[in-house]
This record gives C-alpha cells, sequence and structure tokens, in this order.
C-alpha cells in the first residue's frame, strides 16, 4: 500500500469554495478501483491549512487516479485557491 499526504495553504477568502470542489472530488475517488482511504483534514492551529490523506493499493491505482477525468477537471480548479502545495507519497517499512 501507498500512502500520500497532501498539504495545502489556501488562499484567504476561498475555502468555502475549495471544500466544495473537495467533496466533489473526495466522492468521486472513493468509487475508484485501488482506492482504500481519501479524506480530507483541517490544521488544528491554522484552518486555512488543509491535508488530503490517501491511501491506495498500488502505484497503478495511482496512476489510474491521476489519470482520471473527475482529478483533470478538478485539481485545476484547486489549484487556483492555493497559495503552496506540498505532496509526499510514503510506503510502510516492513521489519
Amino acid at each position: 500500500m501507498i500512502q500520500i499526504v497532501a498539504k495545502y495553504k489556501l488562499k484567504p477568502g476561498v475555502k468555502e469554495e475549495y471544500l466544495r470542489l473537495s467533496k466533489e472530488l473526495i466522492d468521486e475517488t472513493r468509487k475508484e478501483e485501488g482506492c482504500i482511504h481519501y479524506s480530507i483534514y483541517e490544521e488544528i492551529n491554522d484552518s486555512s491549512i488543509l491535508a488530503m490523506l490517501e491511501e491506495w493499493k498500488d502505484e497503478d491505482a495511482i496512476v489510474s487516479h491521476n489519470n482520471s477525468d473527475h482529478m483533470k477537471r478538478i485539481i485545476p480548479e484547486l489549484k487556483k485557491l492555493r497559495e503552496s502545495t506540498e505532496i509526499n507519497l510514503y510506503r510502510e517499512i516492513d521489519f
């Protein structure tokens, strides 16, 4: 499995629109083959910082997700509302 932590700093005054678009993205993404978990979280001390926490079956599922119609349509709109973006992919370490 692969975990993705996508952290976003929003521009002032756009949170409502950002969450509206994110809900549509989340609803569509959760239907995808290989999506185990896909949710959005708000930073406790700064509500302008959001994080999308994702869990995927494998890299093929992520590639498919990134090429989906809803990603291609919604992500450009979300990018317009962000000041910054940080995306990190993680694999679990087996001991």
